[in-house]
């Protein structure tokens, strides 16, 4: 039964990864149901100061997923609302897409921890960063 459910996990994981992929100039953006819309364009003004931040330039992606999961929990448990993660503009990245930039993008959307996020604006980091509002720690 365990590695049933594990299988189905990984089919679900792949099924993410084989969606359309983003552009290096795509704005990253998301936000769960239960937040304003509002919420998400005051997000990619820049109106909310990120209080943390992680740099994955020069990272691999199992580097990347491993990097941003701790830096993520971290952030929760320290009481951090809203943090920036620099994923790089992918220009040294594949062909196809930036690889790192896809990633955050799928790995955020997958975190229940994860409110909403939208790309920075341009004096922050710009397609080149994401700006994330985290969950309150319970």
């Amino acid at each position: 039964m365990a590695e049933r459910d594990d299988a189905e996990a990984r089919n679900e994981f792949r099924q993410l990864l084989d969606g359309p992929l983003l552009a290096a100039g795509d704005t990253m953006q998301y936000r769960r149901d239960e937040i304003p819309p509002r919420v998400l364009r005051r997000l990619g003004r820049g109106e909310y100061a990120a209080q943390e931040e992680l740099d994955l330039h020069h990272s691999d992606a199992n580097q990347a997923s491993a990097l941003l999961r701790l830096f993520l929990r971290d952030a929760i448990d320290a009481g951090v609302g809203c943090v920036r993660v620099i994923h790089g503009k992918g220009l040294n990245s594949s062909p196809e897409a930036p690889i790192l930039k896809n990633l955050v993008d799928r790995l955020l959307r997958q975190r229940a921890d994860v409110l909403a996020f939208h790309s920075a604006p341009g004096g922050q980091g710009g397609a080149g960063a994401v700006l994330v509002l985290l969950r309150p720690r319970r």
